[in-house]
């Protein structure tokens, strides 16, 4: 386990400046500074976390490799954009099924953005297929769903992202879930402050986290015939 801070202020005085600096020429004069207090750092606690992450699913990957693994690129997709800066201004770190082929599965997910750092699980924009599979999961079981939105698990998280304006076809409109059955993405969110982010305590305290949220992202797991 590493004796360094993973995330520290300087963490997000890069990302402040890139805002600033969104282009080529000033990310290659920086990027030895990109590659010290972003890219290694973050390298180094996806690995210390993986022993953690494995007593809580062992079906879930802490990959530390800088290319391919749980650490998100740098670089934005622009093909299909219309916002053409070539570079992320957040640092993201993506915890995901073993079984996952893409982004769009199960898994824990922590994303460092000046002012706006948070923990994140469960699974973000499934595809339709995927998405029926869990709308069935909730009507199979409301009960076990209806956790998530009460006592100390609502005081700790909070269901968030994108809905249906309608209820998606082939499911009742007076269901008791209806408003969760709407949803495209099923992923539950607790906002992490910089203070704790900056700490020796960061991974004891994102460990403890991750193992509050597994019973939301097991549910997501199962819903997808998915082992955990």
């Amino acid at each position: 386990m590493s004796t360094n801070p993973y995330v520290t202020s300087k963490l997000f005085t890069f990302l402040r400046t890139l805002e600033k600096n969104n282009n080529r020429a000033w990310f290659q004069e920086n990027k030895e500074r990109y590659t010290g207090v972003v890219r290694d750092p973050l390298l180094h606690f996806i690995s210390d976390f993986g022993p953690h992450l494995a007593k809580i699913s062992k079906h879930m990957v802490a990959d530390p490799r800088p290319n391919g693994g749980s650490l998100f690129r740098i670089y934005r997709d622009t093909r299909f954009s219309k916002d053409k800066t070539p570079y992320k201004t957040i640092a993201g770190v993506h915890f995901k099924h073993e079984d996952a082929k893409d982004v769009h599965a199960p898994g824990f997910y922590l994303h460092l953005e000046p002012g706006g750092s948070f923990l994140g699980a469960g699974i973000w924009r499934p595809d339709p297929k995927t998405a029926l599979r869990v709308r069935e999961a909730i009507v199979e079981s409301p009960a076990e769903w209806k956790k998530f939105r009460k006592g100390a698990f609502a005081k700790r998280f909070a269901l968030e992202g994108d809905s249906l304006k309608r209820p998606p076809r082939g499911f009742d409109p007076e269901h008791e879930c209806i408003e969760d059955l709407k949803r495209k993405d099923f992923i539950v969110v607790t906002k992490l402050e910089k203070s704790m982010l900056v700490s020796p305590r960061f991974l004891p305290e994102f460990t403890k986290l991750c193992r509050q949220a597994s019973p939301f992202v097991s549910f997501v797991a199962r819903a997808l015939d998915l082992r955990y």
